[in-house]
C-alpha cells in the first residue's frame, strides 16, 4: 500500500526538541552524521516526500532513507543541534522518529505484525455476523415477507457491530491520515479513510431515515479486505528486508566471557570490549571479530566469504562475528568490540542502499506526487457526473465516488521498484555481495565494457610459492618468516604445513630481510643482493632468498596467482573485458593471457588509468571498474558503476558501488545477472501497475465496481507486484 503505517503508540513528542544532538557522529570531511529509525515509511512515494523535504534544508549534504531497515541517514555542515530540527520536520511530515537502535527493530515489528492481526480479527468477526443479518435482509427484499420494524431492527444491529469495529479495525488508516491532514499533508490513506467514513455516515443517516440505502455490511467487508491486504504487504515486507535484520539480530545476545579468576560469565554482546576472552562453544555463532586463543574447530564462513566449505581455525586464526563455529569450543581474544565487526561493517555497506536516486523510482514518485489531487478530482466528478448527468440516487453516486476513491490508490506503482531492489540485494547479500548504491544495479544492468585490475582483483593479491622443496629447508625458512608481515615472508610461512621450528635472535632489516638463529645456526631470508646468489641468473619471477650459516643460497619462486574461476568469469560476460594495471608489462601479459583478456594497458598510474576510463566513456562505453587499491579508487568513482572485493583498502571500497567477499570472480558474473534481472522485474511491474490502472479506473467510473471489489482489486494489484519481484529469489 501507498500510505504510512503507524504503530501502535503515538510518537514521543518530547524528543523533537531536545536530545538527538547528543547521537549526531563525526562523518568524513568533519560533517555531522545521524542515525535515526523512521516509521510509518510504506512506498517509494513516503520516500520520496521525507528525501525532498529535507534536501531543502540548509546546510543538508545527505538524507538518505533506506527501505528495507527503516534507517535515516543523515549528513550536514554547521551545527549539531540541527539534528532536532531535521527530526522535527520528519515528525511534521506525519511519521515517527526514535533513535536508531537495531536492537530493536524486531520487536518494532513483532508488535505492528500483533496490531495488524488484531484489527483484522476484529473486522473479520464483525463482517461475518454483519453477513448473516444482511443475508436475511437481502432475502426478504426479493420476496418482500420481512416488516418494516424488523428491517430497521436488523439495520441497528448492524449499526452496533459495525461501528465500534470500523473505528477499532480502522486505526491502521484513521491514525495515518489523522496525522498527515493535522500536519498539513495527505497520503494515501486519506482517501481510504474517507471512502470507509463516507459509507459508515451515510448508513447511519439512512438507519435514522428508515432509508435503504444501509451499506455496513459493504464499509465492513471493504475495510477486511483492506486489512487483508495491508498484512500481506506487511509479510511480504518483512521477508523482503529479513537479510538486513537475520545480520543485525547476530549482534545482539550474549556471550561467555573468561574473568582473570578462570570463571565464566554471561556479558552482553554490545559490551564487549577489545582484549576480553570470549569462550565460543560447538554450534554458536562468533559474537565479534577475534583471535583464536586456544582449541581447533571448523568454521561455516559463507557469511564472509561466500564459501560453503568450512574453514579448519587454530591458535592466532582470525575469526570474524556472525561466523558459525563447528566442530568444538574454541576461546578467542576480542579484537573488535561488535560495533566495529565486520558484520557491523557489513550491515552499514547494506543500508547505504537507498533507492532515491533510481530512474524508476524517479517515475514513480512522479506518479506518488500526483495522486491526491488525481484521485479526488476523479472521485468529485464521479460522484456529480452521475448524480446531475446519470441522474440516479445521491447514496449510490456517494457509492461509486468511493469506489473511485479506493480503486484509484498507486500502491502497485510505488510498491514496483524498492520490493525487487530490496529482495535484489538481499540475494547478493547472502552470496558475499554488498551493494552499497541504490542504483548500483539498475547502472549495472546497462554495461558492456568491463575493466578489471590485476593485483587483488583478476588475482588474489598475495604470493603463493610455486614448485618443491626440500622439507627441512622449508620448514627453516619458514620459521624465520613467521615473524614478518612481508607479503613474500607471509607466502613462505603459509606454503609450510607443519610445526614451527623456535628462533631466537630475529632482526628484520630495512631494505633486506629477516635474520635469526636456529638451534644455534645463523638465518638469513631476503633480498639476492643480502642474501641470495648473485651469479643466478635474473628472471621476472617473485622472488625471495634463503640462506642458513655457509650453506648455499636458496631462491624460493612465488606467483600471485589467479582466483581460481577468473578464466570461466571471463569468458561467461557477453561484453568486451580489458586489463589495466601498474604492474610491469610481462606480468600484466601473463595475467590477461592466463584469464582470457585481450587487451592489456600495464604499468599505468592512477592518473593515465582515469585517462583510459574516460577514454572508454567518450566512446560511448557504459563501463564496470573491478579494483582495489588506492590507485584504483578514482577510476572506481569516475566508472559508470564499480565493483570492489572485499579485501580491498577502505577508500577503494567507499568508492565502489559494490564490494563482494571471498576468493573467486564468479561474484562479478552474479552481480550482473541479478542487476540485468531485477530490471526486467521492474519493468514488468510498471507494466503490471499501469495495466491495472487503465483497467479498473474506468470501471470505477462507470460504476461497474462496488467498494468491495474495489479493496480487493487494490490490495490484489500491490500483492501480484510483490510476488513478481519474489521470482529473483527463485532465479538459478
Amino acid at each position: 500500500m501507498g500510505q504510512p503505517e503507524l504503530q501502535n503508540s503515538e510518537p514521543d513528542n518530547r524528543q523533537i526538541d531536545t536530545g538527538y544532538e547528543s547521537l549526531v557522529q563525526d562523518g568524513l570531511d568533519g560533517r555531522n552524521e545521524l542515525s535515526v529509525l523512521v516509521s510509518g515509511v510504506h512506498c517509494a512515494g513516503c520516500i520520496q516526500k521525507i528525501e525532498s523535504s529535507l534536501a531543502k534544508e540548509q546546510d543538508i549534504e545527505k538524507a538518505r532513507l533506506n527501505f528495507s531497515t527503516g534507517r535515516l541517514a543523515l549528513s550536514w555542515d554547521g551545527n549539531k543541534t540541527r539534528a532536532n530540527d531535521f527530526v522535527a520536520l520528519v515528525e511534521k511530515l506525519g511519521y515517527g522518529v526514535k533513535p536508531y537502535d537495531p536492537r530493536t527493530e524486531a520487536d518494532e515489528t513483532q508488535k505492528q505484525e500483533r496490531f495488524l492481526l488484531l484489527c483484522l480479527g476484529v473486522a473479520g468477526f464483525a463482517m461475518g455476523n454483519i453477513m448473516l443479518i444482511s443475508v436475511g435482509v437481502w432475502s426478504a427484499n426479493v420476496d418482500g415477507s420481512m416488516e418494516m420494524a424488523t428491517r430497521e431492527l436488523f439495520h441497528w444491529i448492524s449499526a452496533l457491530i459495525a461501528i465500534p469495529a470500523i473505528l477499532f479495525s480502522g486505526r491502521p488508516f484513521f491514525r495515518s491520515a489523522g496525522k498527515a491532514l493535522k500536519a498539513g499533508h495527505t497520503n494515501m490513506d486519506v482517501p481510504i479513510s474517507l471512502a470507509l467514513v463516507l459509507a459508515t455516515s451515510m448508513s447511519v443517516w439512512e438507519t435514522f431515515k428508515h432509508g435503504e440505502h444501509v451499506y455496513f455490511d459493504s464499509a465492513v467487508m471493504l475495510m477486511f479486505f483492506l486489512l487483508i491486504g495491508r498484512y500481506l504487504d506487511f509479510r511480504a515486507r518483512k521477508n523482503a528486508r529479513s537479510s538486513a535484520t537475520d545480520l543485525l539480530s547476530t549482534l545482539s545476545g550474549f556471550a561467555n566471557v573468561m574473568t582473570e579468576s578462570g570463571s565464566v560469565k554471561r556479558m552482553s554482546i554490545r559490551d564487549l570490549r577489545e582484549e576480553m576472552i570470549v569462550q565460543v562453544a560447538a554450534g554458536e555463532k562468533f559474537p565479534v571479530d577475534g583471535i583464536v586463543e586456544s582449541g581447533q574447530s571448523s568454521v561455516d564462513t559463507s557469511l564472509v566469504t561466500g564459501e560453503t566449505v568450512p574453514r579448519d581455525i587454530k591458535s592466532d586464526a582470525l575469526v570474524y562475528a556472525g561466523t558459525l563455529n563447528l566442530s568444538s569450543s574454541v576461546t578467542i581474544k576480542v579484537e573488535k568490540a561488535a560495533e566495529d565487526s565486520l558484520l557491523a561493517d557489513v550491515v552499514r555497506l547494506m543500508e547505504q542502499a537507498g533507492q532515491s536516486q533510481a530512474a524508476y523510482v524517479q517515475i514513480a514518485d512522479r506518479a506518488a506526487k500526483l495522486y491526491t489531487p488525481v484521485v479526488h478530482s476523479l472521485a468529485a466528478i464521479a460522484f456529480l457526473g452521475w448524480l446531475f448527468i446519470g441522474g440516479i440516487d445521491w447514496q449510490d453516486a456517494l457509492l461509486i465516488s468511493i469506489t473511485v476513491l479506493i480503486i484509484t490508490c498507486p500502491c502497485a506503482l510505488g510498491l514496483a521498484v524498492p520490493v525487487t531492489q530490496v529482495l535484489a540485494t538481499g540475494r547478493l547479500m547472502k552470496r558475499g555481495i554488498l551493494v552499497k548504491s541504490g542504483d548500483a544495479l539498475e547502472r549495472l544492468s546497462k554495461i558492456d565494457m568491463a575493466i578489471f585490475d590485476k593485483t587483488g582483483t583478476l588475482t588474489l593479491g598475495k604470493p603463493v610459492l610455486q614448485g618443491e622443496y626440500d622439507k627441512g629447508i622449508l620448514q627453516k625458512a619458514a620459521s624465520l618468516a613467521s615473524h614478518s608481515r612481508h607479503p613474500l615472508s607471509k607466502g613462505i610461512s603459509e606454503a609450510y604445513d607443519g610445526e614451527f621450528l623456535d628462533v631466537t635472535d630475529v632482526q628484520e632489516l630495512s631494505g633486506q630481510g629477516l635474520q635469526g638463529v636456529i638451534d644455534g645456526k645463523f638465518l638469513k631470508l631476503g633480498s639476492r643482493k643480502w642474501c641470495g646468489d648473485k651469479h643466478a641468473p635474473m628472471t621476472n619471477d617473485l622472488e625471495i632468498w634463503f640462506q642458513a650459516g655457509d650453506d648455499q643460497p636458496v631462491k624460493f619462486i612465488l606467483k600471485d596467482v589467479l582466483r581460481a574461476d577468473a578464466y570461466e568469469t571471463i569468458m561467461a560476460l557477453n561484453f568486451e573485458t580489458v586489463l589495466l594495471s601498474g604492474d610491469r608489462e610481462a606480468v600484466a601479459r601473463d595475467i590477461a593471457e592466463e584469464s582470457g583478456i585481450e587487451t592489456v594497458y600495464a604499468e599505468k598510474n592512477p592518473t593515465e588509468k582515469f585517462d583510459i576510463l574516460n577514454g572508454y566513456k567518450k566512446e560511448g562505453y557504459n563501463v564496470l571498474m573491478v579494483g582495489d587499491g588506492l590507485n584504483d579508487a578514482p577510476v572506481l568513482a569516475a566508472a559508470d558503476v564499480s565493483i570492489a572485493p572485499g579485501t580491498a583498502i577502505d577508500m577503494a571500497q567507499n568508492a565502489a558501488d559494490i564490494v563482494f567477499m571471498g576468493d573467486k570472480l564468479a561474484p562479478v558474473k552474479e552481480a550482473y545477472d541479478v542487476a540485468r534481472f531485477s530490471q526486467k522485474l521492474v519493468k514488468q511491474n510498471f507494466a503490471l501497475a499501469v495495466i491495472y490502472n487503465i483497467c479498473v479506473i474506468p470501471m470505477a467510473l462507470a460504476g461497474m465496481v462496488t467498494p468491495m471489489i474495489a479493496a480487493i482489486a487494490m490490495s490484489g494489484s500491490s500483492l501480484v507486484v510483490i510476488a513478481n519481484s519474489f521470482r529473483i529469489k527463485l532465479k538459478s
